[in-house]
């Protein structure tokens, strides 16, 4: 007599449920990892916008903007918000002994705009000089 083979092939059901899981947590994952890099992308992209305009703002600085003390806003883009302060420059102690025909500026932009529900700044500062006699603002 032939006795009967009776080893079934394929999945139990326990085991189909478990690859299921895995198979969800691996995809949540990954969409975890890849909705986190666009994000990134796009944080990223705004903080060279707002160098891009902290820059520009810097440049302007004595150029088409005259180096008197003061704050100027504005904005750009509808997003981005800018603030210019221009004031006297504060040399290191060794540097206060040179001598130069130049007067120096302390120029600070801050540019802040909204990102994912939070506020985001970035500020720049740089010194700019002119040369001739200072005609007014604090000595």
């Amino acid at each position: 007599m032939m006795m009967a083979d009776r080893h079934q092939h394929g999945f139990s059901l326990i085991e189909i449920l478990v690859a299921f899981m895995i198979l969800a947590i691996s995809l949540t994952v990954i969409f975890r990892i890849f909705s986190g890099g666009l994000r990134n992308v796009d944080l990223s992209e705004d903080y060279a916008r707002a160098v891009m305009v902290a820059e520009s703002q810097l440049s302007a600085s004595g150029i088409s903007v005259p180096l008197e003390y003061g704050v100027t806003t504005g904005a750009w883009d509808e997003r981005f918000h800018w603030e210019r302060t221009i004031g006297p420059y504060r040399p290191w102690q060794e540097d206060k002994a040179l001598a130069a025909p130049v007067r120096a500026y302390q120029v600070t932009v801050s540019v802040s705009w909204g990102h994912a529900g939070h506020s985001r700044q970035l500020t720049l500062s740089s010194v700019r000089l002119q040369t001739g006699t200072r005609t007014g603002g604090p000595g």
